[in-house]
């Protein structure tokens, strides 16, 4: 059965294009082979990241990222079964919100800065699908 996981976390330190860098490479060197797709968005020092795949294998991850010293205040967002995946493009796609217009963000949230903390699971997943089919997204693999 396919599922869809979207959380968010704060990093424990503050997020640099290394340790971004860092996720993005092990993520696009061991999702594919277990059938696993999704995104990383980020901005500040929070990650919101939405997962795609066997349930079994989402659900491993999820559980993984909550014992990685690098996350605190996880939140499981939104976690669906699924028909189709809307990620599929990407083992792990990547958009930096410090680059997106604040229009975007007010869009879907109360202030110009990334806080899902503070929306609805299902307005910061249809934000990153705005983002994807504004070509805001990359790291296509």
């Amino acid at each position: 059965m396919l599922v869809r996981l979207l959380y968010v976390s704060r990093c424990s330190s503050n997020i640099t294009p290394d340790l971004v860098e860092a996720v993005l490479k092990s993520a696009r060197k061991t999702n594919p082979p277990l059938g696993l797709t999704g995104l990383l968005c980020h901005s500040d020092n929070v990650f919101l990241q939405v997962l795609e795949g066997d349930r079994d294998q989402v659900n491993f991850l999820y559980n993984k990222i909550a014992k990685d010293p690098r996350h605190k205040d996880l939140c499981l967002l939104h976690y669906e079964p699924i028909m189709e995946r809307r990620f599929s493009g990407w083992a792990m796609g990547q958009v930096s919100l410090s680059q997106t217009h604040a229009a975007l963000l007010l869009k879907y949230g109360a202030k110009p800065q990334l806080d899902p903390y503070a929306i609805s699971g299902r307005a910061s997943l249809a934000m990153l699908e705005e983002l994807i089919s504004s070509a805001q997204a990359g790291g296509r693999s």
